[in-house]
């Protein structure tokens, strides 16, 4: 099973603590500051890329010299650094999961972005794997069909967002239950919550990203 992860530029207080998640079977690729954060921990990784705009001259030396594989781009482009990231990760990796770190908080625009990427026709197809993580979120992606949750360590509160309209869905065991509901329109289900490990969706059409949240009071813990 092929891991990748994927470390961009957001702030530093929205990225948990990479160390728990970092072993020798992920691939890890840095965008812009992002390849600094995984020098400052000790992990280097396999490829650095972007403007790197929002790094120092003596940054981009260092990323230089420990990353073997260093790809620069001109700042005015079509793709963002990180949709250059993920295209590059499927393409020269084939993983079975694309985890990115530091994609949530700071520009709105950005954040919007990265929620919305997975719409992109090079990214659709791959969209179930991919999974954005914060120190707060973590947020991965469904397509229709029946599928089980599993609840993660440090997670209390669920959130169905339909990302597109979406037919016929139905939310078992959770706190709160849903039967065969069509929705028109993008909409949040916020504020669901665990009831045990598990927890069971189905919906006929469209796009779903689940997002799994911490209590506010664990965050930081």
């Amino acid at each position: 099973m092929v891991q990748l992860a994927i470390m961009v530029g957001g702030p530093y207080d929205r990225i948990p603590d990479i160390k728990q998640a970092d072993s020798k079977e992920i691939i890890w690729i840095g965008v812009d500051r992002g390849s600094v954060r995984l020098l400052e921990q000790g992990i280097i990784p396999k490829i650095a890329l972007g403007d790197f705009d929002s790094v120092t001259e003596e940054e981009l030396k260092e990323i230089k010299k420990e990353v073997g594989d260093v790809r620069v781009y001109k700042a005015e482009k079509d793709e963002t650094d990180t949709e250059l990231a993920v295209q590059i990760a499927f393409d020269e990796f084939d993983p079975d999961s694309v985890s990115i770190y530091g994609a949530t908080g700071g520009r709105m625009d950005h954040l919007l972005n990265n929620i919305y990427m997975v719409f992109q026709p090079k990214f659709f197809k791959q969209a179930t794997k991919i999974r954005l993580i914060d120190k707060q979120n973590t947020i991965t992606y469904y397509k229709p069909g029946t599928h089980k949750l599993v609840k993660e360590v440090d997670k209390k509160y669920l959130a169905f967002t339909c990302l597109s309209p979406v037919e016929r869905l139905s939310i078992m065991d959770a706190k709160y239950r849903l039967s065969h509901s069509d929705f028109t329109y993008p909409i949040s289900l916020a504020s669901n919550e665990f009831v045990s490990d598990t927890a069971t969706f189905s919906f006929d059409s469209g796009l779903i990203a689940v997002i799994q949240s911490k209590d506010n009071e664990t965050i930081g813990s």
